[in-house]
């Protein structure tokens, strides 16, 4: 009998075993009890929720592809098909293909987000090309402008920032006089710039963009005001999701201030989205930002590593991700961050501490390491020491970086 060939549980189980795990190990990082990973594993317990098969995968560090018998576990390098992202593009002649149902096209979009979220790279790039197509044939920006807002992410993630920065522009251009469409679509410019370490055009974006939607005093957001229905300087109400996407580019602008050596401003912008944050309560995340007080946390840690402040980036890393908003973020935010706590070890010299973000980033999010530049950098930075230290040299081997 082959892998694919296997029940979900006699998998769960096989990956259970390589990870050196017994069942109560698993049940306990689950939250569940140890009868129920016994029964998931014997079949008795069916496994039909996928956001079940997800927390699995994530706490075995596999795929979920892997546990449904779908696909291997992600490859080390950068994925294939960027030259069918930049093609698609550069169409502008769109095939006349048969529409899609404009709910079909929204279902591909939400499809891709997740791949993206979950830092399924080498799967999403081979999706993008023909989504493109898809929406573009559509010509409507309500789907244009999250399309292309995910693939420049795709593109800023595989190290292509002048690609990354033409597909949101795209999006900005695609946007129109749609403020919040605007808005989101200044987020992917920022992230691009700053890939382009453009830090100066990315601050200047961003600003522009937060200031329509948020006030200048502390997010704009006042005491005796509702929080699920807060109101800008011009008096018109906002939904919560929008104010979202206002504190995301000011988070946004805080980390290029930071790049950039403005940390004085950097500070400033931080404290802003801080007070955006904390008014904004159970939102559902339209705009796809992840935005809350613990990115805005998140975002101070990095704020003080940027300015050579690593004693407090890491005193505050140390508590943030022991919160439980820390492990509700999408394994890609996560393992991303990871790879600049990585760097902030770096710069106290602290390799352990380096090596230790590294490989909880590889366990979080594999892709993140294995298919990111700038994450072999850091990889390639660590593993200079000798010996390297533990877990580093096996990343280094993955990414090919030793023979």
């Amino acid at each position: 009998m082959t892998s694919d060939d296997l029940p979900i549980g006699r998998r769960v189980a096989r990956w259970r075993v390589r990870r050196s795990m017994t069942q109560q190990m698993l049940a306990d990082r689950l939250r569940r009890s140890k009868s129920w990973v016994d029964k998931v594993e014997r079949g008795v317990r069916a496994l039909d929720r996928y956001s079940v098969i997800q927390e699995l995968a994530h706490v075995l560090r596999v795929d979920p592809e892997v546990l449904l018998g779908q696909q291997p576990s992600a490859p080390a390098g950068t994925p294939d098909g960027v030259d069918d992202i930049r093609a698609a593009l550069a169409r502008y002649d769109i095939p006349q293909a048969p529409a899609q149902a404009p709910e079909e096209l929204r279902r591909q979009i939400g499809y891709a987000w997740l791949s993206y979220q979950h830092a399924h790279y080498g799967q999403l790039v081979r999706v993008v090309p023909g989504l493109l197509d898809a929406v573009q044939g559509a010509r409507s920006p309500e789907l244009l402008v999250p399309a292309y807002r995910i693939t420049s992410s795709l593109l800023v993630k595989l190290g292509e920032a002048d690609l990354a920065w033409l597909a949101a522009d795209r999006a900005m251009a695609t946007a129109g006089d749609n403020q919040i469409l605007a808005a989101t679509a200044a987020i992917s410019v920022a992230q691009a710039l700053r890939a382009a370490a453009q830090n100066h055009l990315a601050l200047t974006a961003t600003l522009h963009a937060a200031n329509r939607i948020v006030d200048h005093e502390v997010g704009g957001l006042r005491g005796d005001q509702s929080a699920r229905q807060p109101h800008d300087r011009r008096g018109e109400g906002r939904g919560v999701g929008e104010w979202a996407v206002g504190g995301t580019l000011l988070v946004q602008a805080a980390l290029a201030a930071a790049a950039g050596g403005d940390h004085h401003r950097a500070g400033e912008l931080t404290e802003r989205a801080a007070g955006v944050a904390a008014h904004l309560r159970g939102y559902d995340d339209t705009h796809r930002t992840s935005f809350g007080p613990v990115v805005v946390d998140l975002a101070r840690v990095v704020v003080a590593a940027q300015r050579g402040d690593a004693g407090e980036a890491l005193q505050r890393h140390s508590a943030v991700v022991r919160r439980e908003a820390w492990r509700r973020l999408p394994v890609e935010y996560r393992g991303a961050y990871l790879v600049d706590v990585a760097r902030a070890y770096l710069q106290v010299g602290d390799l352990r501490g380096a090596a230790r973000a590294l490989v909880d980033a590889d366990s979080v999010a594999p892709a993140e390491v294995r298919c990111r530049p700038l994450a072999r950098t850091v990889i390639a930075e660590v593993a200079r020491a000798q010996p390297a230290p533990a877990g580093v040299a096996r990343l280094a081997t993955l990414v090919g970086l030793t023979r």
